[in-house]
């Protein structure tokens, strides 16, 4: 049979199918690619516009397969690759849902990998477009992959605000580099390499960013068993390095033979060891390691071996690191307290996860949106009325300046208090931010317009980073939103 050659319609929109496969699904360069493949461009919503995309997909390959098409190689070597990649698409979003359920009963069960019940069906799928066992299974892994990277990611990190679609856009790209398919041809093994350090304040959300980088590693699909090496629910392991001592942080890291000091009647596997090949450890908390820890660290990032406490015996490390801290590390670095080597060996990425007042000044909406997520999430349920009467208390007892000093962490704790007692007073003991000082001298009309124009500005340049992007969101000119900000 005569190779078939793409006309140059399918040859366009496939390229937009192969453009959409490796383009960050948070971005908006994918919505964009997404709602031309949907023929919707005036759509907001992805959750209408990927299945419209999807069945334009389907609808052009029932016609290729109309006219005897329908594996790789069927088609001319110009095309192989498109089409490689169309059909990939297609057998991912085909079997989405089921793997999103594969991921909530994975979680239910635990550390036990579960069987798939679908995986056979996904496996012919791809053997019938041509794709060999080896392959297929290869595939199969990464979409699996895949469907948890955007789960946890879209579920746990949650907010319509600027600032929040560029950390999930980060994440996404910490995990699968900015270029899948790179990643997907040389790098999908070798992730141990690249560590994450997370930066922001405490109650941010960077535990929740940690776990969905941990919980979306790339896990071998093995055929005999008909399910995956191992569960996701043990490839994360975390630890908060502040509730330690040092002389206990040293064994909560890498473990201890028996004897090997005082009160130590057995051994203890530490979270290195616990942490497999498709894992990754959270650190949490780094800056408050002392140097000494530093330089243990360091020695199994660099080395990728440790020795448990009164052994030297040297086991290997395969996992990845994640780290965080909610003080700059710039300012730890500056002070002495963190080594610039040890840095250095973290830093392949790092990822800022913004305040929560930074995401409300970004976009006013971004707090019912979080009130309406956290109440069905506490709730179990959602509750028709409550999101309302949560914001409604913000409102009156809070006001709009609230700068929410517990960010994420003291927001959930409102809507808890709010359910409990329909009241919330806030953290009195945090001092006001300028900003609310402003808003209450306002309210006495004792506010100078100077005073005004001055602390907005120097709010606007805290929110955005740059005098451009200030004076962009004021309608003012550089130099004066420059200068009223320097000014004391």
């Amino acid at each position: 049979m005569a190779k078939q050659i793409l006309s140059q319609s399918h040859r366009d929109f496939f390229a937009l199918v192969a453009d959409a496969t490796f383009t960050n699904p948070f971005s908006a360069k994918r919505a964009a690619i997404d709602r031309r493949m949907a023929g919707v461009l005036s759509e907001t919503d992805w959750r209408k516009i990927v299945p419209r995309a999807v069945e334009q997909i389907r609808r052009r390959l029932a016609l290729l397969e109309a006219d005897g098409f329908r594996r790789v190689e069927d088609f001319d070597p110009a095309d192989r690759e498109l089409m490689t990649y169309a059909y990939l698409f297609e057998a991912f979003h085909r079997f989405a849902r089921d793997f999103d359920a594969l991921i909530i009963r994975q979680q239910r069960r635990g550390d036990e990998p579960i069987a798939i019940p679908f995986a056979e069906a996904a496996m012919a799928s791809l053997w019938q477009r041509g794709f060999g066992p080896q392959q297929a299974a290869q595939y199969f892994a990464l979409f699996y992959q895949m469907r948890r990277a955007f789960f946890f990611i879209d579920t746990g990190l949650v907010g319509p605000s600027e600032c929040m679609r560029t950390l999930r856009m980060d994440l996404w790209n910490t995990i699968f580099t900015q270029d899948i398919r790179r990643y997907e041809r040389h790098l999908w093994d070798r992730m141990e390499d690249f560590s994450t350090l997370l930066e922001g304040p405490t109650g941010s959300g960077k535990g929740a960013a940690a776990a969905a980088i941990g919980k979306s590693g790339f896990i071998p699909y093995d055929p005999q068993r008909r399910r995956f090496a191992v569960s996701f629910a043990r490839t994360f392991v975390a630890i908060n390095l502040s509730q330690y001592p040092e002389t206990l942080i040293e064994s909560e890291l890498f473990g201890h033979t028996k004897g090997a000091f005082t009160g130590a009647i057995g051994d203890h596997q530490g979270l290195l060891g616990l942490c497999g090949p498709h894992g990754s450890i959270f650190l949490d908390e780094i800056g408050e390691t002392t140097i000494p820890i530093q330089v243990k660290l360091l020695k199994v990032l660099e080395e990728r071996t440790f020795s448990p406490v009164g052994s030297h015996e040297k086991r290997r490390f395969s996992g990845r690191v994640i780290a965080a801290t909610n003080c700059p590390i710039e300012t730890l670095r500056a002070q002495g307290k963190f080594r610039d080597d040890f840095y250095y060996r973290l830093c392949s990425d790092c990822i800022r996860v913004p305040s929560l007042a930074e995401r409300i000044g970004q976009d006013p909406a971004e707090l019912s949106h979080l009130v309406e997520h956290f109440v069905t999430s506490i709730v179990g349920k959602d509750l028709a009325d409550m999101p309302q009467r949560v914001l409604e208390v913000i409102d009156k007892r809070l006001g709009p300046a609230y700068h929410w000093p517990g960010n994420v962490r003291e927001l959930t704790q409102c809507i808890r208090r709010v359910l409990l007692k329909e009241d919330y007073e806030g953290d009195r003991l945090q001092q006001n931010t300028p900003l609310e000082t402003l808003m209450q001298k306002m309210k006495t009309g004792s506010a100078q317009a100077d005073e005004v124009l001055s602390t907005y500005l120097k709010h606007l340049y805290a929110l955005h980073g740059t005098y451009e992007a200030a004076a962009r969101a004021a309608a003012l000119d550089r130099r004066t939103v420059k200068k009223k900000t320097t000014t004391p």
